[in-house]
């Protein structure tokens, strides 16, 4: 199949380098083109474990390339895919959809016969429609059919998600344009993953609902987590107990500062949005976009309480500000709060993260970077582990008490526990969810 894919942004990208993988000839367009200079030098823009080899095993083998030209890519293609941004609207919260229309209109002026218009971005329910009227309207000539195809993937298990997926859904309105994603998708059929055709509708909803459904999850075991601070229980204890009925299960229940990135946070105001606009409120949603902005909140009170009632004149140590391990995506992280309301209190902060450098340079002003944590927490008032990278999971405890001024710890993703804390050497620990000793305990 020849496959176009607009947008070289994470799931543009992603989607089209493993679609290349599945023996497809993939091409890659994007406007900018430092991004499309980038990409041909074989640079990847974003960190995603595992991307960079099969991006350059595809290129070597000719059925991935990168390109700024969409008409000629579009030309003679099986099926489009958009894969553009659609960023929560400034004062509304609705998903900002003219990235979308703009590359569906450019799309109807490039087709050159039958194709499939494939919606990869993220989309209030609707949207394929809307783009069904914009290509009809720029080219009524135009042969082709739109597709709904939401992405699942996970920020650093992206390739891994793709590869072997829990499912794959597909909307689509015609037995044409479901012959051509079944034979996109072919490779993943062959091996049996589940692959679920719906129509329009529902294929955009799922992406909606199954995002504000694990968003839930996380803010109620944060909610939880506060419970148990106050009734002197454990939230591993807890959420073990819970996760092993399998009506429940144990994913999403780790209790910690709340979620961020590109997906739940946006995803959560633009379903609420749509509840709002059809007249049927999405309750549920709503309490867990205000319940999340308040444990982060909470997080900081924490800190403040771990130095003694104020952070001025402090110094911080602060382990990972992206939103999870293994990316360097900063958006809607718990750090965004966190940090810039330490340094507004007064703090010096001093930053480590593996990967969030490049993103947290501009979005965390006012902070030192350090590329050790034990270089972070020499001479600081406390240390807070905010993003559990796994390179924070086996640290030296005992020589992090001794080079601090004073051996404050909060564990904000519950990785150490508070008895190998205490025999370390720390004199203060918080976490979430569970006691902890000294100050702020």
């Amino acid at each position: 199949m020849k496959i176009a894919m607009v947008g070289t942004g994470y799931v543009g990208l992603v989607s089209g380098v493993c679609f290349s993988d599945f023996g497809h000839e993939v091409v890659c367009i994007d406007k900018d083109p430092r991004k499309i200079e980038m990409l041909m030098r074989g640079e990847v823009p974003i960190y995603e474990p595992g991307l960079e080899a099969v991006m350059a095993r595809n290129v070597a083998a000719g059925g991935l390339s990168f390109s700024g030209d969409l008409a000629a890519a579009v030309a003679g293609a099986d099926a489009v895919f958009i894969a553009v941004g659609t960023p929560t609207r400034r004062g509304d919260g609705h998903a900002d959809l003219s990235y979308v229309m703009a590359a569906a209109e450019e799309i109807a002026n490039a087709l050159t016969g039958y194709c499939v218009i494939v919606t990869k971005s993220t989309v209030p329910v609707g949207t394929n429609r809307q783009v069904a009227e914009v290509v009809s309207k720029a080219n009524p000539s135009a042969e082709f059919d739109v597709a709904s195809n939401p992405e699942f993937l996970r920020e650093g298990a992206a390739i891994d998600d793709f590869m072997r997926p829990d499912r794959v859904v597909v909307g689509v309105e015609s037995e044409r344009a479901r012959a051509v994603m079944a034979d996109i998708y072919r490779p993943l059929f062959l091996r049996e993953f589940p692959i679920v055709y719906t129509d329009l509708e529902s294929a955009e909803m799922i992406k909606y609902a199954a995002n504000a459904f694990l968003a839930a999850k996380i803010t109620f075991i944060n909610e939880m987590a506060m419970l148990c601070e106050k009734v002197g229980a454990d939230i591993k204890a807890v959420s073990k107990g819970m996760g092993l009925d399998g009506r429940i299960g144990n994913k999403f229940l780790h209790a910690g500062p709340g979620y961020g990135g590109s997906c739940f946070p946006k995803d959560t105001n633009a379903l609420a949005r749509i509840g709002q606009d059809h007249a049927s409120p999405c309750a549920i949603t709503e309490t867990v976009i205000e319940v999340n902005d308040r444990v982060k909140r909470r997080m900081v009170d924490k800190l403040v309480d771990l130095c003694g009632g104020s952070v001025n004149g402090k110094t911080v140590a602060v382990l990972g500000v992206t939103f999870k391990p293994n990316t360097d995506d900063m958006r809607e992280a718990p750090a965004l709060t966190i940090v810039p309301a330490l340094v507004g209190g007064g703090a010096k902060v001093r930053v480590i993260d593996p990967q969030g450098r490049r993103e947290g340079e501009h979005l965390l002003p006012g902070v030192d970077w350090v590329e050790d944590p034990y270089a972070a927490a020499t001479g600081a008032d406390a240390l807070v582990i905010l993003t559990e990278w796994n390179e924070f999971r086996a640290l030296d405890l005992a020589q992090l008490a001794q080079s601090m001024a004073t051996p404050r710890l909060a564990d904000l993703r519950n990785i150490y526990p508070p008895e190998d804390v205490r025999q370390a050497g720390f004199e203060a620990y918080v976490a979430v969810g569970r006691r902890g000793f000294g100050l702020g305990s």
